[in-house]
């Protein structure tokens, strides 16, 4: 079972810290990290998650100092290893220009504009989760008591047995 990361980028600390906590219930199987810039978030990728395991989840404001987070998104997909991401905008400031941007370029999975509701985020991430997973692990058991179990029971179900590859 690979380490998976969900990575939160948000300049405003109190907003940071609400994703965070509303995050937190996917904690027992993935870590959160939460950075207050692209760079930031750019550095942490680079040295905490890729070198321990997976960039599964971004969520990420727009309006930032220094690179917005459509810039980042779009950095993320160009890259390889952080490619199969699922992103996720969450942003109340993001115009037509930019969301276009990012869904054509960034690979965006979902928009939620702020304010957001706690439970709303939490659906969200969990299903990009869970595509995440469905996608890039092969053992999904651990899984199925905090991500989509019915989703993942599929999966498992349509998986070739050992010995009928």
């Amino acid at each position: 079972m690979s380490q998976i990361f969900i990575l939160c980028v948000e300049d405003e600390p109190e907003v940071l810290e609400a994703v965070v906590r509303d995050l937190a219930p996917f904690e027992p199987l993935f870590t959160i990290e939460a950075t207050a810039s692209a760079d930031e978030a750019r550095r942490v990728v680079a040295s905490v998650i890729l070198p321990a395991g997976k960039l599964g989840v971004v969520v990420c404001d727009h309006i930032m100092p220094g690179e917005d987070g459509v810039s980042f998104l779009v950095a993320l997909q160009r890259d390889p290893r952080t490619a199969a991401a699922r992103k996720i905008l969450l942003t109340a400031h993001a115009g037509l220009e930019a969301t276009v941007e990012a869904v054509n370029h960034a690979g965006l999975n979902h928009y939620v504009a702020k304010p957001w509701k706690a439970e709303e985020l939490v659906a969200i991430v969990r299903h990009q989760l869970t595509e995440f997973v469905a996608a890039e692990e092969t053992n999904l058991i651990p899984y199925l008591g905090v991500l989509e179990a019915d989703r993942l029971a599929d999966r498992i179900r349509q998986a070739p047995l050992p010995g009928d590859e």
